[in-house]
């Protein structure tokens, strides 16, 4: 999956907005929250860095090209040095799950006017 492929599913899930940030980082939220980030196009190799769950940072970080993100390792973040360190399908799962991390610690309000409903959340 290449770097225009990877926006557009992460654009694609409920209520999330790309923000340019630091430069020229291409920053995924919802409801203002960070779940996933990529450097510009322009660089190359393309990486990523996204939020995962407990679990999920355990195993991501036992793979080859898959750190503790720096700064956010505390908050589980992972980065991939890489886009093609996981399988299309599982990476766009643990995006999805990213997102639905960060949608679960919304507040009903904000979620509401998002128009995210509480089964979209993954919890």
């Amino acid at each position: 999956m290449g770097y225009a492929d990877i926006a557009k599913h992460l654009l694609s899930l409920p209520g999330a907005t790309l923000s340019i940030q630091w430069g020229d980082d291409h920053i995924f939220k919802v409801g203002g929250k960070m779940f996933a980030g990529m450097g510009p196009k322009a660089r190359k190799p393309h990486g990523i860095s996204f939020k995962a769950d407990e679990m999920g940072f355990e195993v991501l970080t036992k793979m080859r090209g898959i750190t503790p993100a720096r700064y956010l390792a505390r908050a589980q973040w992972v980065s991939m040095d890489r886009l093609d360190r996981l399988p299309d399908q599982q990476l766009k799962a643990y995006l999805t799950r990213a997102h639905s991390i960060i949608v679960g610690r919304l507040p009903k309000k904000q979620r509401a006017l998002l128009d995210i409903a509480e089964s979209d959340d993954g919890s």
